[in-house]
C-alpha cells in the first residue's frame, strides 16, 4: 500500500510540475499630452479628455461607465487626424484596430489599453494629468 501511494504521490508531483506556464513579456506605452514632434514616423498624442464617466474606486455603480479621449496623429511633424475614442468592452477591438494603424511594428500586439489615472471618490484629477496606456506583448 505504501508503494502504491509513493508512486501516486510522484506520479502527482511530476505532473503537476510539468506544466509550462508562458509569462509573456508585456511592455507599455503611454501616450501623453506632451508633443515630441521631432520624430519621424507616427507619433501619437492625448489632445483631451473629452468625457470620464467610468466608476470611481471606493463607489458601488450599476454601469462600469466609459472614457472618451481625442488622441491626435502626427507624420513627420505633421497634423494627420484628431481621433476620438471610447473607451468601453464594446469598443476594445474597433480601438485595437486604430491603434496597430499607427503604431511600430514590434508594438502592434496589444493586449490592453486604458485611459489613466482612474477616478478615486472625493478626488479631483487635474485634466493634464491623464494618459493613455497601451499594453503589448514584444
Amino acid at each position: 500500500m505504501k508503494k502504491y501511494l509513493l508512486l501516486f504521490l510522484l506520479m502527482l508531483g511530476t505532473i503537476t510540475f510539468a506544466q509550462n506556464t508562458k509569462t509573456e513579456n508585456v511592455q507599455s506605452l503611454k501616450i501623453t499630452q506632451k508633443k515630441c514632434l521631432k520624430k519621424k514616423g507616427f507619433n501619437l498624442v492625448l489632445k483631451e479628455l473629452v468625457s470620464d464617466s467610468r466608476c470611481p474606486e471606493g463607489v458601488t455603480c450599476i454601469w462600469a461607465g466609459e472614457a472618451s479621449v481625442v488622441v491626435s496623429v502626427y507624420k513627420d511633424s505633421k497634423l494627420v487626424e484628431d481621433h476620438t475614442m471610447v473607451f468601453s468592452m464594446k469598443n476594445e477591438e474597433k480601438n485595437k484596430q486604430w491603434f496597430s494603424k499607427y503604431l511600430p511594428e514590434k508594438q502592434k500586439n496589444i493586449k490592453n489599453f486604458s485611459v489613466f489615472p482612474y477616478p478615486k471618490e472625493g478626488v479631483q484629477v487635474n485634466p493634464k494629468n491623464y494618459y493613455v496606456k497601451i499594453g503589448y506583448v514584444k
